[in-house]
């Protein structure tokens, strides 16, 4: 599968938007990715990002999420700022979006998609999401470490008739 880098940016941009204007944390980012790609895949064999996932004790994370972020607070279209978080833990990256999504790289089924996991789990803090993630077939079936097979997708149930 091919990195759509495009798409990946603009549903980086799409959710900081429609979660008020930013993602606090990075794990949050992650798993809504997560989310997204591996729900879309579940119903239409396509990911949205494209990207591959691998199985780490904090659940699924996205390869080029570090890179893809890191290139769009250089080309000011997002700006990562590290918020203090409680005593004892590191600092939480808050992801803010400086500019608007390009809606036109999705179909239909796509942006359909991505307003879904808005509104199933952007409510949801990091450890919520982690927690969901782990739960998951594709989580459980994929060694640590290793690249989470978006086929495992179809093991996971998923209710889509709200959507």
């Amino acid at each position: 599968m091919a990195l759509h880098k495009k798409k990946y940016q603009n549903a980086v941009l799409y959710l900081c938007q429609k979660l008020k204007g930013e993602v606090r944390g990075k794990k949050k980012l992650a798993k809504l990715l997560y989310f997204a790609d591996f729900d879309l895949y579940e119903k239409t064999q396509k990911s949205i990002t494209g990207d591959v996932y691998r199985a780490f004790p904090m659940g699924p994370v996205p390869s080029a999420l570090e890179e893809i972020t890191a290139e769009m607070a250089k080309n000011k279209t997002l700006v990562i700022e590290h918020a203090e978080g409680p005593e004892g833990y590191n600092p939480t990256e808050v992801y803010k979006c400086l500019t608007e999504p390009d809606l036109t790289v999705f179909d239909t089924e796509e942006r359909n998609m991505l307003d879904r996991i808005v509104v199933k789990y952007g409510h949801l803090n990091g450890k919520q999401l982690e927690e969901l993630s782990h739960a998951e077939a594709p989580y459980i079936g994929t060694e640590l470490r290793k690249e989470i097979p978006y086929e495992l997708a179809f093991y996971r149930g998923t209710d889509f008739s709200d959507s």
